[in-house]
């Protein structure tokens, strides 16, 4: 009797054995539909055996192997196996996680997926040239129609990014038709359909000196694994030596792999990438599209029709098995890792996919993490430079002191004249404070009242167009008080400034100009942020007010002044990365200035313009920060000289937490007495959303045998009685 052991989203971790004569070897990584419980659930297969520590008449069968599907590989299971043991996390939740929503259920075939487009009578007469010059998508796509009359859904996707919008275009204009049914003859392939549209391929640029020796070196050997950290300023011109290290895999006939710390990177990005391989199909993979669009990119990668994707960190497990490099851009990024559930790093994880298939990674910033610039210091990763900026000078960074200083509406009276002047010029300007909402707080003056979020740790924010109070934890929101609910005055005063407010204050400044916000609130509709940066980009914005959207890989030639308010919050940060993070963030920021034809300057009001942090930025120089601050981490005993992780827990009080991380920490002194542990303490944000947390931080000099540690305590932890408290291990935290 053939017995498969089954993975299912739940958090126990352990897989379930069921009988299943019918499963042959191939079936590994396929999916099931598998009794569990009341109700009959989807599981992938991850191992066939013969034998069960279950009785056997005890033993439920398979419903069916879901083979209509594809499933993972061999070396797909092989990552997540090792993503599960790593970051200590269930094998069948982390193998779950890595399939789109669409595959994780059985899903009736509706009318939906039998429906295909076809060209009409009236669409075959116009020409795509008579369509409006800026409709480039709605061209594109009916010329794709008129080569090939009936297209399904996967084809338009396949078209461009927009394809979908500019479909409906089409429907409404009469020149194409909606048809049900299967659709048999003229059925045309994704990838053929996107090689036979009429696009202008766009030519790269003559390389530099510094970017030829870059592809130099990461192209002499594309078949074996060798890690790369490619080192270079904002401007330099990274994303063209991706673009060539991608050419040349693509005529080796494999894939390419591109990770984006942000959703609002793909478009621009993917725009670039379509618009050098017009030929090629290109699929995205991130949390911004819908079911449907995340099934149809994954099953385009998983059957090798799409040679590049590109995606945000869930695209780390998308299936590829002509993989040959990978490339994770600002791979320093905070949001490489996964914050809650399943705590993973895409960036880390990438490497090991990348050793695991014996391919090439590129790991790309102007401010690598330190951990990764260790690596290179090392020669454990190949180092390779671009230290100067194409065609266009660094800009100017001046602190702008704010101590002793009459602000406007937050706004030093020098920051208001350098935007004055820049305006003056027609060139456009950008501020940068990354705080959304209009203020941080209200305050009462009379009674000392605060706008305090009863479930969190924090402050309720004003959004000040909807008279709103939000909190950016927990989601909890309510209306504005009319007055004060302590004491009733009705005098309550916005304290800080977020986005909102810096808005209405160079609205007021500067009345003639065009001022354009851009935040998380402002681009939470689809589509509304590539709206944005169309006019930007037709210069129909003259001040750009934004959060770290707009920190990273935009490229705006009309942009010569960044302003930065609100830098110093980071210092008082008592989290030892906070250096190399507000490093990091402003020299992002600072990259969007001058990288058109106008020298830019970039000025941060600051109450320490002596600070080294600040001198270190003035001077340009990652090299020496980097190096001084892993001097500190050495002296400190921090990653990367130590490894660490952290035991979190939760529960109504705070004293339950704590009460139950010190049994678990007492517990952790059995296993290996050699592994640091430390006393329990509430979380940084000790309450969220009506919980407490704690947290426990336990400290190795080696990773070996810290992971050993971490797999031993968290199954005597899961094998301990229940607990008010929920618990979870975070591998490799960023925030302490």
């Amino acid at each position: 009797m053939k017995i498969v052991r089954v993975g299912f989203d739940v958090p126990l971790d352990t897989l379930f054995d069921y009988r299943c004569d019918a499963a042959v070897p191939g079936d590994i990584g396929a999916r099931v539909l598998a009794p569990f419980g009341k109700r009959n659930v989807v599981g992938v297969i991850l191992e066939i055996t013969d034998s069960s520590a279950v009785a056997l008449p005890r033993l439920k069968a398979i419903t069916r192997i879901l083979r209509e599907a594809p499933g993972f590989s061999p070396d797909d299971i092989k990552l997540i196996r090792f993503a599960a043991e790593y970051y200590q996390h269930p094998l069948g939740a982390v193998t779950m996680s890595a399939l789109p929503a669409g595959l994780r259920r059985v899903r009736k075939q509706t009318a939906k997926s039998l429906t295909h487009f076809a060209l009409t009578t009236l669409g075959a007469t116009r020409t795509p040239d008579s369509l409006p010059q800026r409709a480039l998508t709605k061209r594109r796509l009916l010329a794709l129609f008129q080569a090939h009359e009936v297209l399904d859904e996967a084809a338009v996707i396949a078209c461009a990014p927009s394809a979908k919008t500019a479909l409906k275009q089409l429907l409404g204009d009469g020149y194409v038709a909606l048809r049900e049914g299967a659709l048999k003859a003229n059925r045309v392939d994704a990838a053929d359909a996107l090689a036979d549209s009429a696009v202008t391929q766009i030519v790269g640029p003559q390389l530099t000196t510094d970017q030829t020796a870059a592809v130099a070196k990461l192209c002499a050997n594309l078949s074996v694994f060798v890690p790369h950290l490619l080192l270079g300023v904002t401007g330099s011109g990274k994303t063209e030596v991706y673009l060539r290290a991608i050419e040349t895999i693509l005529k080796k006939g494999r894939q390419a792999l591109l990770l984006v710390p942000e959703i609002s990177l793909t478009p621009q990005l993917e725009a670039t990438v379509r618009g050098r391989f017009p030929d090629t199909q290109i699929v995205s993979l991130h949390s911004g599209l819908n079911e449907g669009e995340r099934l149809n990119h994954w099953i385009a990668a998983q059957s090798g029709t799409a040679r590049i994707v590109l995606g945000t960190r869930l695209a780390v497990f998308a299936p590829l098995p002509e993989l040959g490099l990978i490339i994770v851009d600002e791979e320093h990024d905070s949001s490489f890792k996964q914050s809650e559930g399943f705590r993973y790093s895409a960036r880390d994880l990438a490497v090991v996919r990348a050793r695991q298939r014996g391919v090439p990674i590129v790991l790309g910033s102007a401010t690598p993490a330190l951990e990764t610039w260790h690596n290179a210091a090392s020669n454990r990763y190949t180092l390779m430079q671009l230290p100067k900026r194409i065609n266009n000078t660094p800009p100017r960074i001046h602190c702008v002191p704010t101590r002793d200083v009459r602000l406007q509406d937050g706004l030093a009276p020098a920051l208001i004249a350098a935007i004055a002047r820049r305006l003056a010029a027609k060139e456009q300007v950008l501020i940068f404070i990354n705080r959304r909402g209009y203020a941080p707080a209200l305050l009462c003056h009379d009674c000392g009242w605060l706008s305090n979020c009863h479930r969190c740790s924090a402050k309720l924010v004003l959004h000040l167009r909807d008279r709103r109070l939000h909190c950016h934890h927990c989601g909890y929101e309510t209306p504005a008080p009319q007055a004060c609910p302590d004491c009733g005055n009705a005098d309550l005063s916005p304290v800080g400034q977020g986005t909102q407010r810096v808005e209405a204050a160079l609205a007021a400044h500067f009345p003639q100009a065009r001022v354009l916000r851009i935040d998380r609130d402002s681009t939470r509709n689809k589509g509304t942020w590539s709206g944005m940066r169309t006019r930007i980009e037709a210069r129909e914005v003259d001040i750009l007010v934004g959060t770290q959207i707009l920190a990273k890989g935009h490229d705006f030639p009309n942009l010569s002044l960044v302003g930065v308010l609100n830098a110093d919050s980071l210092l008082y940060s008592t989290d030892f990365r906070a250096p190399e993070r507000l490093y990091a963030l402003l020299t992002q920021v600072a990259g969007r200035a001058g990288r058109g034809s106008v020298q830019g300057d970039v000025l941060i009001q600051t109450d320490f313009p002596d600070h080294p942090l600040y001198a270190a930025l003035r001077d340009q120089s990652f090299a020496h920060f980097a190096d001084e601050l892993l001097k500190e981490r050495r002296s400190a005993g921090f990653p990367p000289f130590q490894y660490q992780a952290l035991l979190r827990a939760e529960a109504p009080k705070l004293d339950t937490a704590i009460q139950w991380l010190k049994r678990a920490a007492a517990m952790g002194q059995d296993i290996d007495g050699a592994v640091t542990i430390y006393d329990p303490v509430p979380a940084g944000m000790m309450r969220l959303a009506g919980r407490e947390r704690a947290q426990l931080l336990v400290q190795s000099a080696s990773r070996n045998r810290l992971q050993k540690f971490l797999a031993a305590w968290r199954i005597a932890l899961t094998e301990k009685r229940a607990s008010a408290a929920r618990w979870s291990i975070d591998v490799d935290p960023l925030e302490l």
